[in-house]
């Protein structure tokens, strides 16, 4: 099911908020040299959860924000398609820039989500790890 930028927008509105930081990650045509056809993503939910939830308590010890949103794709996502929006909404810009990169740094390091690259002629499970 394709994510909703916009509904993504509408969940952390805040008329506390002078600052919306939304990041959108696609799926690009190219990885390490070679044509990538699309991504298939797969979860263990459950830890998942978990996981966010820990992240979410470490932003709040952080900065000071007043909402955190991360919605991610599972299942195969074609070049172009959003498999991942992360959206930080805090008083002040400087907050929610470093939360927000915070929160796309973590999910990467500890978040139970497998990547598979598909190539013109293969593909491979690539580490969940930058």
């Amino acid at each position: 099911m394709a994510l909703n930028t916009q509904q993504a927008q509408q969940q952390i509105a805040d008329e506390k908020c002078g600052a919306y930081v939304l990041f959108l990650g696609t799926v690009r045509n190219h990885s390490r040299g070679k044509s990538v056809v699309a991504l298939e993503f797969e979860a263990y939910e459950p830890m998942v959860i978990s996981e966010l939830e820990k992240i979410a308590r470490e932003i709040n010890e952080k900065w000071k924000v007043n909402h955190i949103l991360l919605h991610h794709r599972t299942g195969k996502c074609t070049v172009g398609d959003v498999p991942v929006i992360a959206a930080i909404a805090s008083a002040h810009r400087a907050e929610a820039l470093l939360a927000c990169g915070y929160l796309m740094d973590r999910l990467k390091q500890t978040v139970p989500i497998w990547k598979k690259e598909l190539f013109e002629g293969g593909e491979e499970w690539v580490s969940q790890h930058p």
